[in-house]
């Protein structure tokens, strides 16, 4: 079994596999109705999507949505986020992809949504973060994709708002 330790604060084992954690490039989230991640090493285990100031146009809430070679799924997911605001919170469910709830132009989200892999192309999901002083979200579900994920995208339900400000950003380890 080879080993390579390459100062990098990774290590890298035999079958490619990266141990550490790997930083994607943030993309500015400024337009367009949904961003992608590619190029996703087979290895990966864990999966973190950061959001820093994002905001749309509309009022339709995030999505998550994973892809493997055949292209980005949009079926099959079971996810449900709430908004709350003080004590009272509103839920949302989809199973088009992750949903992470947004219920106003004017919220500007924060925070992170990780998503862990059981097996058998199984992929379990968790999210928690802000929109607002006072309003907060979570977030939760899970997908099972048809081969091995090799890509995400961050889009809105119906993919109808486009992104207006903030960065988002993933980062992945073996």
């Amino acid at each position: 079994m080879a080993t390579v330790i390459d100062g990098s604060a990774s290590v890298t084992i035999n079958n490619g596999a990266v141990l550490g954690i790997t930083s994607g490039t943030a993309v500015a989230s400024t337009s367009g109705a949904s961003i992608d991640f590619t190029s996703i090493p087979s290895w990966v285990k864990r999966l973190t999507v950061m959001f820093a100031g994002v905001s749309t146009n509309g009022t339709s809430p995030f999505l998550v949505q994973l892809g493997d070679a055949g292209g980005i799924e949009n079926t099959g997911y079971v996810s449900s986020s709430t908004g709350f605001t003080g004590t009272a919170g509103s839920t949302s469910s989809s199973t088009a992809g992750f949903i992470i709830s947004y219920d106003t132009a004017t919220y500007i989200a924060s925070g992170s949504f990780v998503l862990s892999y059981i097996g058998a192309n199984l992929w379990v999901g968790s999210g928690t973060g802000k929109f607002a002083t006072n309003v907060s979200w979570v977030a939760g579900g899970d997908k099972t994709l048809s081969d091995t994920l090799t890509q995400i995208r961050i889009t809105t339900v119906g993919g109808a708002n486009t992104f207006d400000a903030g960065t988002i950003n993933i980062m992945y380890e073996g």
